[in-house]
């Protein structure tokens, strides 16, 4: 290659230019390579801030699903035992339906207001019946013969008093008395 003066002061000076815009051009690289970490690092950062939501969510993911589960199974035993029950009461509840019906056709406000007021004193009835009325029953068995002495009694003295003479004519006037 023949290199004229000029051609080598060109090459020489494109050399010069070239050698004087490397650092430049090294400095622009070491920018966008540096550009290029930062939005590695924040693209990192936001891979790791999105990893952490991920967990999170899997997490309550498996807390719901756990007690879903649960609410299955206890939904499933539930229907089970619903279904023993109706199973069990079906028949006593057709059954019992005309005289429910019944009862509730044939009863008014009233008698409802009344049945209320009645429950509501259950505790003082019970009570004076419990220290009452119980004691007293339990002394009926005593009573009898006593009650047929008395009567004994009665008959005797009424026989007694019929035999006074003159008694006819007094219990006549007291008669007459009392129908004045």
């Amino acid at each position: 290659m023949d290199l004229t003066p000029r051609a080598f002061f060109d090459l020489a000076r494109s050399t010069v230019d070239t050698a004087v815009s490397v650092p430049g051009r090294v400095l622009g690289l070491l920018e966008a390579a540096e550009n290029v970490v930062r939005r590695a690092d924040d693209l990192v950062a936001r891979t790791g801030r999105v990893l952490d939501e991920t967990e999170a969510l899997v997490a309550r993911a498996q807390v719901v699903t756990a007690a879903a589960e649960a609410v299955t199974t206890d939904a499933g035993q539930t229907a089970r035992t619903s279904r023993e029950l109706m199973d069990s009461y079906a028949p006593l509840a057709q059954r019992a339906h005309p005289l429910a019906q019944r009862f509730v056709d044939d009863l008014s406000p009233h008698e409802i207001d009344a049945a209320i007021q009645l429950v509501d004193q259950l505790p003082v009835l019970t009570k004076h019946l419990m220290e009452d009325v119980l004691p007293i029953l339990t002394t009926l068995d005593r009573v009898g013969p006593d009650i047929h002495q008395l009567l004994d009694v009665t008959n005797d003295v009424r026989q007694a008093i019929l035999g006074i003479p003159g008694f006819t004519f007094l219990r006549k006037r007291g008669e007459e008395k009392q129908e004045d």
